[in-house]
């Protein structure tokens, strides 16, 4: 199976990008974690990205905040699907948004909200589960739960309140 990066562009952000982590281990998907910064170390950050997949990965998840040029520096050094986490730093984590969210025609990169860690994993599995169907099933089985999960939640509320 393919490993999912992922990449921060500082170590103040993991107590965000510890939700992709986690997700990922949950789902069983082999991960690595690095800190690159598109402004601090330009040359390493595009070396990661080049040899990206001759090392193993199938989608790389990118974190930054502020002007947040990560995503968009990693995925113009590489086709492998890159998913930009936007952090919360400055301006309600606004900034982030809009710098990985609006990339240029060509160099796209998948954007989850501000901080929404969890949803890059889980896009990064969708990717992956598209040829591995172990994957596939644990993300239906999660589906399945998470279906059972609100609807044991309504039941209880319609109990309360509906009688």
């Amino acid at each position: 199976m393919k490993r999912v990066a992922v990449i921060m562009g500082s170590d103040s952000d993991l107590s965000v990008v510890k939700k992709a982590i986690d997700t990922l281990a949950q789902y069983g998907v082999d991960t690595e974690v690095h800190v690159f910064s598109a402004h601090r170390c330009p040359a390493e950050t595009a070396e990661f990205a080049r040899r990206a997949r001759e090392n193993g990965i199938g989608v790389i998840i990118a974190a930054a905040g502020k002007a947040a040029h990560l995503a968009g520096a990693i995925a113009a050094n590489t086709t492998l699907p890159v998913i930009g986490i936007p952090i919360k730093s400055s301006l309600d984590g606004i900034d982030a948004l809009l710098s990985t969210v609006q990339m240029p025609s060509g160099i796209p990169v998948a954007t989850v909200a501000i901080d929404g860690a969890a949803n890059a994993a889980l896009l990064s599995i969708q990717i992956l589960a598209l040829s591995d169907e172990t994957l596939a099933q644990k993300l239906e089985e999660a589906r399945r739960e998470g279906l059972e999960k609100v609807l044991g939640k309504n039941a209880a509320i319609e109990a309360q309140y509906n009688n």
